[in-house]
């Protein structure tokens, strides 16, 4: 049997009579076994910001060697409710709370320490850490409730330092993400109600896609777990229930449209998933090629997300033109009710976008500059955007560690919360520390005693300047010159403040190199797609502009709205690839029909025939995938907060603006130019004795169209 003829029969095979129920069968059979394998898999346990060759994260590796290392440091700052200096009686009070906290930590705890300005006091003690912030949470949890039981009048005591840090995030995420995949199913749902106009519709794609969800779910925690790969799971959901969303609409939406000239249903929806299933295939090819590209990421968490959410888009597209389509065969015509599509009914919702497109390609030039403004002024919120938060502005919601975090810093050096680690050969370990305390901006050097093996030497650097600060930062440098300098110590600089400074060139390394990657993988989609070198390369500079004006924007709005200074690390990067790569969709849906649109009726009138037939349908998937990115914000950090309102705007300055205006507009300026090197469609379809109904002469000639006209498909 020839290609052909197997891509002819696959969608009769998905949507007869007989095909349609062996289908689903078929389907039925595949989930339970799916679910049987995986449904014991879970995802490794994992929150590493950089990358697994810098000096940091070797500093973290030999660490194990040392006596302690399943230890983690805890600090519990002391201050009075109304900010007065700490009396000797405060402090013997404070100080008499050390049995208590020995006997919950099991480790014993440092006298209390007081401030140059005798304000505070810190003591310092150690847990043991569990397999995962979970358990450590716990122990977290534990020490708070043993001070909350045993107060001191006057005395507010906070549990702060790295590891009560790491379980305060633990905590947060409690049932976060089941709390996320309800609410992007209610938005889902209510926007497909609005969508569909039908009480029964909707069910079908929300059914497959939250079917799709949960097997990607699984699946992607037994890849996680086979590969060691670190990613959150909430960006994954997000993203199949967004693009599986849009596959459906895209596809109901054809077979709606074809209901209006075909008495078979069965061959209506036949057709429609013929016509859209090439589109639909190249925006997911796009996106998950893109996706792979982060394999090449060095942080961690950047190149696990990456695999794994290619692996769950790959579900959501089988899911979508494998299941959808015999489910809808099965139903009839009649899902639709009230408002059945039927034949001599005339296209539905195409008026509007009609005649917008219609005005667009009437004055082009005047479009193109009022949406590339638009998009300039957008773009402004990039000046001025700073890259980095610190640990305190990580957290959406206020945090017990946090706030402990910002008492310590205000009594103590700001560097005394999260001091450096510095690891270095026994022999050398004295000439390292005189290299350290001689650095400027470093408090004090504490000796932290010997590897098991003796070979390893560990000390304590507490620096002056606060945590993620400039000063900070430069200070991790300054110090790694210092005790690198000394001969044979090989001597390393680590820490949170050592792993954050890592952490920030490693995610401007990916950012450099993967971008790039991006944009070649959708210039070739779009070049394989249209067979073209002008439109693909047109199209793909407008989105790069789109996606760097929402980038603007939104680091704008959340430094006014919820005044936060800068974005997270991996915001950049993620909100980049995300916007290039999904937006392309949009302008693959489009452009697709464009040009199956020209061979008929010409460049200019097929593009505004395209808007038209297609203007509702993106709008609809565009606000889908706006909403369930916003539910992100949802989820207790600010670096996923960031991501949702940045994507979020993207995609609906991409679906209103790029794809009705901008884009038209291109093609009404440059009109067949646009296919170059390849002959337009239209010219082809004459040559083999078709004839074009379009009138490419004249600019009044191209600019009409009626809602009531016959869409060919």
């Amino acid at each position: 049997m020839t290609k052909s003829r197997l891509s002819f029969s696959l969608p009769q095979r998905l949507t007869s009579r007989r095909g349609a129920w062996v289908s689903l069968v078929i389907v039925l059979l595949a989930v339970v076994a799916l679910f049987g394998v995986l449904s014991s898999a879970q995802a490794p346990a994992g929150n590493s910001i950089s990358p697994a060759n810098s000096e940091s994260a070797q500093v973290k590796a030999l660490a194990d060697q040392f006596p302690g290392s399943d230890e983690g440091s805890v600090l519990i700052v002391a201050t009075h409710q109304d900010g007065a200096p700490l009396t000797e009686a405060d402090l013997s009070a404070v100080g008499a709370m050390g049995p208590g906290i020995d006997a919950t930590t099991g480790h014993e705890a440092s006298r209390p320490i007081s401030s140059d300005d005798k304000k505070a006091a810190v003591i310092q003690t150690s847990i043991t850490l569990g397999d995962d912030n979970s358990v450590t949470a716990q122990t977290v949890k534990d020490l708070r409730t043993e001070l909350a039981e045993n107060p001191i009048e006057g005395i507010s005591m906070q549990v702060t330092g790295g590891s009560a840090f790491g379980a305060d995030i633990a905590a947060s995420f409690e049932g976060a993400d089941f709390t996320l995949l309800l609410v992007t199913i209610g938005i889902v749902a209510v926007l497909l109600i609005i969508t569909y106009r039908s009480p029964v519709l909707w069910l079908i794609p929300l059914v497959v896609v939250a079917l799709a969800d949960r097997i990607a779910g699984l699946s992607t925690d037994a890849l996680g777990s086979a590969l060691g790969l670190e990613f959150d799971a909430g960006i994954i959901s997000v993203l199949v229930f967004g693009a599986g969303t849009n596959y459906a609409l895209l596809l109901i939406s054809r077979y709606r449209e074809e209901l209006l000239h075909t008495e078979d249903h069965r061959l209506a929806l036949a057709n429609a998933w013929r016509g859209t299933a090439p589109a639909v295939l190249a925006s997911n090819v796009t996106v998950v090629l893109s996706l792979a590209t982060l394999v090449l990421a060095v942080i961690p968490g950047t190149r696990g997300l990456g695999i794994s959410s290619a692996v769950g888009l790959i579900i959501a597209l089988v899911a979508v033109l494998g299941a959808l389509p015999p489910l809808l065969a099965v139903c009839g015509r009649g899902l639709f009710w009230p408002f059945v599509p039927r034949p001599g009914n005339g296209p539905t919702g195409q008026r509007m976008w009609g005649a917008i497109a219609s005005r667009v390609v009437r004055r082009p030039v005047v479009a193109l500059l009022a949406g590339g403004a638009l998009l300039a002024i957008m773009a402004t919120g990039l000046f001025g955007t700073s890259i980095g938060l610190t640990q305190t502005e990580k957290f959406r919601v206020a945090s017990e560690s946090a706030s402990g975090l910002e008492t310590l810093g205000e009594h103590f050096p700001a560097g005394e919360s999260q001091p450096m680690i510095v690891i270095a050969k026994s022999q050398a370990i004295d000439q390292v520390r005189t290299k350290a305390e001689d650095t400027t901006g470093v408090v004090r050097v504490t000796p932290l005693g010997e590897s098991t093996n003796g070979e390893l030497g560990k000390l304590m650097v507490t620096g002056e300047p606060g945590p993620g600060t400039p000063e900070s930062l430069a200070l991790v440098e300054e110090l790694r010159t210092a005790v690198h300098s000394v001969s044979g110590a090989e001597a390393m600089v680590g820490g949170a403040v050592a792993e954050d400074a890592d952490a920030r060139t490693g995610n401007m390394r990916d950012l450099l190199l993967i971008a790039p990657l991006v944009l070649a993988v959708s210039f070739i989609v779009l070049l394989v797609l249209l067979r073209s070198i002008v439109a693909p390369a047109l199209l793909l500079v407008v989105n790069m502009v789109s996606a760097l004006a929402a980038i603007g924007a939104g680091s704008w709005l959340s430094h006014m709205l919820f005044g936060q200074d800068a974005l997270d690390l991996q915001v950049p990067l993620l909100a980049f690839l995300f916007l290039v790569a999904l937006g392309i969709d949009y302008t693959i849906f489009l452009v697709h029909r464009a040009r199956s649109e020209a061979a008929i009726h010409g460049t200019r009138e097929g593009m505004v025939r395209a808007v038209a037939s297609t203007g509702g349908v993106i709008t609809s998937a565009g606000v889908v995938l706006a909403a369930v990115f916003a539910a992100l914000g949802m989820l207790p950090l600010v670096t996923l907060g960031q991501l949702g309102l940045i994507v979020g705007l993207g995609v609906l300055v991409d679906t209103l603006v790029v794809r009705t205006v901008i884009v038209p507009a291109i093609f009404s300026l440059l009109g067949d130019r646009i296919w170059w090197p390849t002959a337009p469609p239209h010219a082809r379809h004459v040559e083999m004795g078709i004839p074009s109904t379009d009138a490419q002469e004249g600019e009044s000639s191209h600019g009409t169209y009626s809602a009531g006209d016959t869409l060919t498909h």
